[in-house]
């Protein structure tokens, strides 16, 4: 099986068609530009026990090496630990946010590069080399998988979040027979990539939780049934089964999800190539 081909093809939306944020940088940038901004929790709560799993990685005498660090769930965790850091991501927008909490936190050890991951070469190796829930957009997957390989002196690793999907939406497709926009791209696709690169990786995959908060039935409804594929559904039967797994507590509703990452790393292999 092609593996790469199918991280592309699970790169498309619904109807088969490349988003423009897929292949468009000033798209890309334009999210980042207003997201970041509407950022208000400084990270997310279940990226904790990645946090925990990963900082086991690295030494305090390490050079690390972060591609794609969005608002910085695992930065400063690594920036502490760690003797350097240095941060690669595609986006302006996300770098100068975190040099902003850079110089507020009154870090000393962590610079910045904006380039994409995929298009670097890198100028030196690190001592660890890691990426979390950064490869969404990375067409060219295999190069950068190899870079991580070609930069890294003692780890690379890999993390993304991955199912179960929401119980709910299980219950509909199910009970239902209705369609829905289930994730399509998994750490297995890259697991395989790399054995065909000649890369043999670990995983290990660590149980999370995260709790989503809506303050009104509105965002509820909009944020847990938007992914049904169907032009016309029944709503009352959908919302029967989504109120199964929503709880309230002071006028808040909140549904918990429980789901899990998967953290691939590996020893690097000598100096790999891409063959053409």
């Amino acid at each position: 099986m092609n593996f790469k081909q199918l991280w592309l093809e699970g790169m498309k939306d619904w109807n088969g068609n490349l988003p423009e944020r897929m292949s468009d940088d000033a798209k890309e940038e334009s999210f980042w530009e207003g997201f970041i901004p509407k950022k208000t929790d400084a990270l997310d709560d279940y990226a904790a026990d990645i946090r925990r799993e990963l900082l086991q990685f690295i030494e305090p005498t390490d050079d690390v090496l972060e591609i794609g660090p969005g608002w910085g769930n695992y930065t400063f965790a690594a920036a502490d630990k760690a003797s350097s850091l240095v941060c690669v991501d595609s986006s302006r927008s996300v770098l100068n946010h975190l040099k902003k909490d850079t110089k507020r936190q009154g870090h000393q050890n962590i610079r910045f590069i904006h380039s994409k991951w995929e298009d670097s070469v890198p100028k030196k190796q690190f001592d660890v080399v890691f990426g979390i829930n950064c490869y969404y957009r990375m067409q060219e997957i295999d190069r950068a998988l190899l870079n991580m390989n070609n930069s890294s002196k003692r780890w690379a690793i890999i993390g993304l979040t991955t199912g179960p999907e929401k119980p709910h939406l299980w219950e509909i497709h199910q009970e239902l027979g209705y369609k829905v926009k289930f994730q399509r791209r998994d750490y297995i696709y890259l697991t395989n990539l790399l054995y065909e690169l000649g890369i043999d990786v670990n995983c290990k995959i660590v149980n999370l939780e995260r709790i989503y908060r809506y303050e009104n039935e509105e965002q509820l409804l909009k944020d847990n049934l938007g992914v049904i594929l169907e032009a016309n559904y029944d709503r009352k039967a959908t919302e029967k089964i989504l109120r199964q797994f929503v709880t309230e507590e002071n006028g808040i509703l909140l549904y918990k999800h429980r789901f899990k990452a998967a953290l691939l790393y590996w020893r690097p292999e000598e100096m790999i190539f891409k063959k053409n």
